[in-house]
């Protein structure tokens, strides 16, 4: 790496990537979305089998229900951009769809074949107007594995090595996991998924994101950023 690129600071290399493929990223995010979203609703209403109940257990117990979470829990949508934002060619990008989406298939495939539902909860949703709407679109079904849990983590896991492959300050890397433990955290404070739901998501998360920086490789550098490799990233040119 020459001098010029150990002199940039972390933020200036980020937004260099954040600028290449600026109209791939949005849209290619914007369908990815839309497809699963098409997805994930046609299994709610039409599994394979009946639903499943999943048990209550003492950590649901202990966990209260915080209406005040549901933020936390919507910001998932713009946190789950913010991986491929960082990416700078187009091989990476793909690359990293393909395993996103792989990630996501694994649990679609679950939720067909043996779907599970949320017990319901002793709360006046009418009371919450926001959750209300949110618990008539998901009706309770398709929780375990957690998705909205399993692409927090895999989210998490990126961010921390396109952060560390910027050099970012201990703060930034801080920051990721505050934010993606408060996503988790909000999906059984909003009462969306019980404990089991989210510790199979957590493994599916960490699972896919495992997968899928181990056994792919990096480019010597971000073009045009002077990021470091990822040492186990996704391979691609300088396109």
């Amino acid at each position: 790496m020459n001098a010029h690129s150990q002199q940039q600071p972390w933020y200036r290399q980020a937004s260099a990537a954040m600028r290449r493929h600026v109209y791939l990223k949005g849209i290619g995010t914007t369908l990815f979305i839309g497809l699963f979203f098409g997805a994930y609703f046609y299994l709610l209403k039409d599994p394979a089998y009946p639903a499943t109940v999943m048990p209550v257990t003492l950590l649901d117990r202990l966990i209260g229900f915080q209406p005040q979470a549901l933020p936390i829990y919507i910001s998932l949508w713009v946190y789950v951009s913010l991986p491929p934002a960082l990416l700078a060619t187009r091989r990476q990008l793909y690359g990293y769809g393909m395993a996103m989406a792989l990630t996501c298939l694994a649990a679609l495939a679950v939720f067909y074949f043996w779907p599970t539902a949320v017990p319901a909860a002793n709360i006046d949703w009418s009371l919450y107007s926001d959750l209300e709407f949110l618990k008539s679109m998901d009706a309770a079904g398709n929780a375990c594995p957690s998705l909205h849990v399993a692409t927090a983590v895999f989210s998490a896991v990126w961010l921390h090595r396109l952060l560390r492959n910027f050099s970012a300050p201990q703060w930034m890397l801080f920051i990721n996991w505050i934010w993606c433990t408060g996503i988790v955290y909000s999906t059984l404070a909003t009462r969306q998924h019980v404990a089991v739901d989210v510790l199979a998501g957590l493994a599916l998360g960490l699972l896919g994101a495992y997968l899928s920086l181990r056994y792919r490789k990096c480019p010597a550098r971000y073009p045009e950023s002077g990021a470091k490799p990822l040492a186990d990233g996704f391979a691609g040119g300088t396109d």
